[in-house]
């Protein structure tokens, strides 16, 4: 029997929620569902609705859309999202996933403000993944720029490969923020990558979340070599959209995102092969 010519691997590719901001989280729903996206994220934020574990139920439910990860509410503009204390709101996260199904829960580093939970937070995170299946995959983040000034915003650090965690989330566009390479990146991170955060950026002081392939990031070679390598966590598409001029415009960038992820995590049979 021929080997076919195209393998794709068992990674599955979903939507942000927070793709469509400013709209709504049932919004994503109905995007995903049309575009033919494998299931969503949740990004838990000041929308009722992604904070109802009940309604993202009956949303999942009624479009046929399974939810495949949480992100926890760590924004700036979600600090009294689900209490003001981060480790409930690290409980509830869990807590949402198991009874929805996810297998990930996406968490950032702590402030350097927040001096306590960042203490504690690379225990803390360990102890929490020993009590559930439900994987903690922690997330690259970047030093805040403002002209000629950086500011270090998160603790224990940004690059959160120097420290010890089960899991980790990458983030491309965090990378370019950051101005430091994603491939060494993903090389530390090594077969602790559970999950990505895909998107573009271009370098720039501001967190862009570009749709993939208008920036410099290596976002098709990092796809690539997911394939290559038989990742199979989920490939979040995080983009920002809140320049679209209309839903159609919207909708067009997210086809396109998911067009040039499924594009790239397609690999030919001899470079799967042993």
């Amino acid at each position: 029997m021929a080997e076919p010519v195209v393998r794709v691997p068992d990674a599955k590719v979903a939507l942000s929620t927070a793709s469509v901001y400013p709209e709504s989280t049932a919004t994503a729903f109905e995007v995903a569902a049309r575009l033919g996206y494998d299931g969503v994220e949740v990004m838990v934020w000041t929308d009722p609705v992604s904070q109802d574990i009940e309604a993202l139920r009956r949303l999942s439910d009624h479009h046929q859309v399974p939810i495949l990860a949480v992100h926890a509410p760590c924004l700036l503009i979600t600090q009294r999202v689900w209490s003001t204390d981060p480790w409930v709101k690290l409980r509830r996260a869990r807590t949402a996933a198991e009874k929805l199904g996810a297998s990930t829960v996406v968490v950032h580093p702590p402030f350097r403000w927040q001096r306590q939970y960042a203490r504690d937070f690379v225990s803390g995170i360990w102890r929490m993944a020993d009590e559930t299946d439900v994987r903690f995959a922690v997330e690259n983040m970047y030093p805040w720029r403002y002209k000629d000034r950086e500011m270090l915003a998160y603790a224990p650090e940004w690059d959160v490969t120097k420290d010890d965690y089960r899991h980790f989330t990458i983030d491309l566009s965090h990378t370019a923020t950051a101005r430091t390479d994603t491939l060494a990146m993903v090389d530390r991170m090594g077969d602790r990558l559970g999950h990505v955060h895909l998107a573009d950026g271009r370098g720039s002081a501001k967190d862009e979340h570009l749709v993939p392939g208008r920036g410099t990031q290596p976002c098709a070679e990092l796809l690539e070599r997911l394939a290559v390598t038989g990742f199979d966590g989920h490939v979040v598409i995080e983009v920002n959209t809140r320049r679209a001029m209309s839903a159609a415009e919207r909708e067009a960038d997210l086809a396109e995102a998911l067009a040039f992820t499924r594009l790239h995590l397609a690999s030919a049979a001899r470079g799967t092969r042993a």
